[in-house]
């Protein structure tokens, strides 16, 4: 297979404008559909003051229309990482204006992106100034979303490692995923991955496995998925042809592998890594046991009571303190043994247990508030523990615990992320600490445990 190209070639590079980039249902966008709309907008941006812009999109064709045409017009690319715009107004500093696919009610700029469908000669765009980056945004422990600069070199030297790490495996293959490009998995491999090595991909995010056994049978896929959506496969449906499997965003448990194996006949790759850090190791899993394996020229280091990351993917020489625990393997393979910290995985979602305390204490009535991970029956989710005024309590009593429940999570479903809203409620009367006013989230816990 060729290697891949930097994506300042993925336009200008001399290749047939019938090239297939991308396909949703029954319509196919071609490399000469591509290189004309992004041009247009090009062209638009350019008389547009502002040097940042948002992309909030739900077609991948034309999340990349304006992640190439911001670069090429010298602005810089956004992706805060949703489409609410509640919290996009609340974000307006990040950003000159906004470019979606659909029409925003959000004040402020907001530029709509579509596809002309028409196909013209091309003149090649200026190259993409090395120097250049997307912006992502991610939880943070503060509560905030945390800026985390990805160079576009970096971006494609990620490309780069995937492609020497799965190689003949990718030829020929059509891409699909289970996951959004708004996160720097589904950007490196939903994105960067097939538009750097010519392969057509799915412009539209496959959220049920009936979607996946539905796609036509006579391609072969790359299959970019996560635990959350392979846990939930349909095996009695007809599995489509899937030459490579992928999962992302958390540990796939062993028996969720197995059943992915019998459906779709290949054991997945597993990646580990993070937002700030890239990719940082793999495994093939075919065995429950399997530690995961270094990406060339990644290597860990003890410092204090934190695990540093340094890597060709991470531009700070001291590298990056990681969230989670690593156990290693005397031969440097490594297992995971949980996470640090006040960001936590829901449904392979990174959650900041800060900020769902900041919108609970925003609640009327609300005086304290503490959120917490938890595990029943084996799902996931969060639990708030709160203390009410006396008004509020009243309420509580009067309208019946589930009424008041829903009303809550009705008012935060505008802020967080639907996995992020409490699943489960305890109602106190103090938030419990222990002699140093600290609180004990292990007994905090326990609230959750008994009978109400």
């Amino acid at each position: 297979m060729h290697s891949p190209l930097p994506l300042t070639q993925w336009l200008n590079a001399p290749r047939p404008d019938d090239t297939p980039v991308a396909w949703l249902d029954d319509r196919t966008w071609t490399l000469g559909e591509l290189r004309h709309d992004v041009t247009r907008l090009v062209n638009t941006l350019r008389q547009q003051e502002g040097e940042r812009w948002a992309l909030c999109f739900e077609n991948s064709y034309l999340f990349i229309v304006a992640l190439l045409a911001t670069l090429h017009a010298g602005k810089t690319p956004v992706i805060p990482g949703h489409s609410r715009v509640s919290l996009l107004e609340e974000q307006q500093t990040l950003f000159s204006g906004v470019l979606s696919d659909r029409a925003l009610r959000l004040k402020g700029r907001v530029m709509v992106v579509d596809s002309a469908h028409r196909t013209g000669p091309f003149s090649p765009l200026p190259d993409v100034d090395g120097s250049r980056y997307v912006e992502l945004f991610t939880s943070g422990s503060t509560g905030a979303p945390r800026r985390v600069v990805k160079p576009i070199a970096s971006l494609e030297r990620e490309a780069g490692l995937l492609h020497e790490r799965f190689g003949d495996r990718l030829s020929g293959c059509t891409v699909v995923a289970s996951v959004v490009p708004h996160h720097l998995y589904g950007l490196t491999f939903r994105i960067f991955l097939p538009m750097s090595l010519g392969l057509p991909l799915h412009a539209a995010m496959l959220s049920y496995a009936e979607q996946l056994a539905a796609l036509a049978h006579d391609r072969r896929y790359l299959f970019i998925s996560s635990p959350a959506f392979l846990k939930r496969l349909d095996t009695e449906l007809a599995p489509p042809d899937v030459a490579l499997l992928v999962s992302a965003g958390g540990v796939l448990p062993w028996e969720d592998a197995i059943a992915a194996r019998g459906w779709l006949g290949v054991w997945p790759d597993e990646i580990y890594g993070s937002t700030e850090t890239g990719i940082m190791a793999w495994r093939h899993r075919h065995d429950d046991a399997l530690p995961w394996r270094p990406f060339p020229g990644v290597a860990f280091r003890a410092e204090e009571d934190a695990l540093w990351a340094t890597s060709p993917l991470i531009p700070d020489a001291d590298g990056l303190p990681l969230d989670d625990l690593l156990v290693f393997d005397p031969d440097g393979g490594f297992h995971i043994a949980g996470r640090r910290g006040r960001v936590v995985k829901i449904e392979e979602k990174r959650v900041s247990l800060t900020e769902i305390e900041r919108r609970l204490l925003e609640l009327d009535g609300v005086c304290d508030a503490v959120a917490l991970p938890m595990s029943r029956g084996g799902r996931q989710g969060i639990g708030a523990l709160l203390v009410l005024s006396e008004d509020a309590r009243r309420r509580w009593q009067q309208q019946g615990k589930k009424a008041q429940e829903f009303a809550w999570r009705r008012a935060l479903l505008p802020w967080l992320e639907p996995v992020a809203v409490p699943r489960y409620w305890r109602i106190v009367d103090e938030i419990p600490v222990n002699s140093m006013n600290k609180r004990v989230y292990a007994q905090l816990q326990e609230l959750f445990h008994e009978n109400s």
